[in-house]
């Protein structure tokens, strides 16, 4: 069963199941076991190396990755940094100031836009911050939790993986080969990133057209409710009365400066290359930034962050220490639902790792590359897309697929740029459609939305705008022969007039109905 389609089987049954009974913990523990019992049968363990695969190589083995924990300490210290702001009434705040500048529902969308685009470092932080920051103006204007949660997953990887300065350009720069500039090569990738960049024009013209189609329309036009019982006007009366718009300002600009700063020290930026120097070196900061371990990373920058924010507090006299001290466990109970699924999901990863499904994936790219050369980068794309979204990792769809890429293609030739752009842009749609993504999973814990429904309300979204891309690339394959310059303009124009064309079909069609 290793290293053939079996090896996906795990991941596919656990996200179908996700789908049907929209129960998520479940839908994934069983896809774990399906992957304990197949690696079982393949290496003749028997029932004791089922359990042991399962919790010692599986669950406990990614919960102890020191990766895998900075994101849980972050998602913890980030939690615990919004329920500051919640009970010190910068949110409460920030939500009256914004009667005065946001008027309107599209207004309301328009800033969440925005706010993700501006946070393109990283997007786990863009993930959580723009939730805790736009949802109490989301909620003034109606604006539901499920298009709330897709504004901000739309924002996340699409926007982190077109940002040369961002987690992901120094990730993807990391699977390039040594010798060669990883930044360069992804600087050179980003017009070719027809997923992202659609993603975002979509955005934008659908708040501007308004009109919805699919799932969501049941939230956003049929007035059916998403919002959580448990989260009506919770906790109004333990808000701070003091609050001010500052004191929701001031932890997230903390967030950000410590976050790249903290970043930027993993990088080695703050370290000497050379000791007893006159005139010591550093690193650049795309050099820092490139080498930088981001969980690390991001936990120092939101620890400075909240103690810096815990001190702002008190010399305001805004919250006692004391209350300051109790937001800590309730951030960390705000998190537990999307710990327990990060957990889950990454235990999952490590079963169709044990069955070398990327070694089967990236067999498939082999054996089609020789005679399928114009349409590589729509093939790419494809499967890139399916292997994200069966294992819920952009990252690691990276990692096997760039590699293949770049050594298919010479170096000068423009299909291997395209052919790289095509393979980041179908991880990025993999992970931004599976329901076992870290980021698709923290979007819907930043709006506070129920993770299956914030999966199927945004599908048809994404899959319109994968399906528009994947045309796309077929024109861009062709095209290449003209020149990176005037493919990259021809496969522009060609792809802007096929999203405009169905996005108008879908409004005449859903005002028809």
């Amino acid at each position: 069963m290793a290293g053939t389609f079996w090896s996906l089987v795990p991941a596919i049954v656990a996200i179908a199941l996700a789908l049907i009974t929209k129960e998520v913990y479940s839908s994934l523990f069983i896809g774990i076991v399906i992957g304990g019992i197949f690696f079982a049968i393949d290496a003749s363990a028997g029932f004791p190396g089922f359990f042991n695969h399962i919790f010692s190589d599986g669950m406990i083995k990614q919960l102890s990755d020191s990766w895998n924990v900075g994101i849980l300490l972050f998602l913890v210290l980030l939690g615990t940094l919004v329920a500051l702001m919640n009970k010190a009434g910068g949110s409460a705040a920030f939500g009256k100031w914004t009667k005065k500048h946001i008027k309107s529902k599209v207004g309301a969308q328009i800033a969440t836009i925005l706010l993700g685009i501006l946070i393109f470092i990283d997007d786990y932080f863009n993930c959580l911050t723009v939730g805790s920051v736009m949802k109490p103006v989301t909620d003034k204007y109606g604006v539901s939790r499920s298009k709330l949660s897709y504004l901000i997953d739309a924002t996340a990887a699409p926007v982190c993986i077109i940002a040369p300065i961002s987690s992901w350009a120094a990730a993807v720069s990391g699977f390039v080969s040594e010798g060669e500039n990883g930044i360069a090569l992804f600087c050179k990738a980003i017009p070719f990133n027809f997923y992202a960049f659609f993603t975002i024009i979509m955005m934008f013209a659908m708040v501007a057209m308004k009109f919805e189609f699919g799932p969501m329309a049941k939230y956003e036009l049929g007035g059916k409710t998403d919002k959580p019982a448990e989260d009506e006007d919770a906790g109004e009366d333990t808000v701070a009365k003091k609050g001010k718009v500052i004191d929701l300002i001031l932890p997230i600009v903390s967030l950000i400066i410590f976050c790249v700063a903290g970043m930027l020290y993993t990088g080695g930026f703050f370290t000497k290359l050379s000791d007893g120097n006159a005139n010591p070196t550093y690193l650049n900061f795309v050099e820092a930034f490139a080498g930088s371990v981001a969980s690390v990373g991001l936990v120092l920058g939101s620890f400075a962050a909240l103690i810096i924010t815990v001190a702002f507090y008190m010399i305001r006299r805004v919250l006692p220490f004391k209350n300051c001290m109790r937001c800590i466990p309730d951030g960390f109970k705000a998190m537990v639902p999307a710990i327990l699924i990060l957990s889950l999901a990454w235990t999952l990863k490590a079963m169709t790792d044990s069955l070398n499904a990327a070694e089967y994936v990236a067999g498939v790219v082999n054996g089609s590359a020789a005679d399928l050369q114009k349409l590589l980068p729509a093939i790419i794309f494809v499967i890139a897309c399916g292997l994200a979204f069966a294992t819920g990792t952009s990252w690691g769809t990276f990692g096997i697929l760039i590699p293949i890429c770049i050594a298919i293609f010479p170096e000068d030739a423009p299909l291997r740029i395209i052919s790289i752009s095509a393979c980041m842009a179908g991880a990025v749609c993999g992970d931004h459609i599976s329901p076992i993504s870290d980021t698709t999973i923290m979007a819907s814990a930043g709006a506070n939305c129920d993770h299956v429904t914030h999966v199927s309300t945004q599908l048809p979204y994404a899959l319109s705008v994968a399906a528009v891309s994947f045309v796309t690339y077929i024109v861009a394959g062709f095209t290449q022969t003209l020149g990176t310059i005037a493919s990259a303009l021809i496969s522009w124009a060609f792809g802007v007039i096929v999203l405009f064309a169905f996005l108008i079909f879908m409004k005449k069609r859903t005002v028809k109905a």
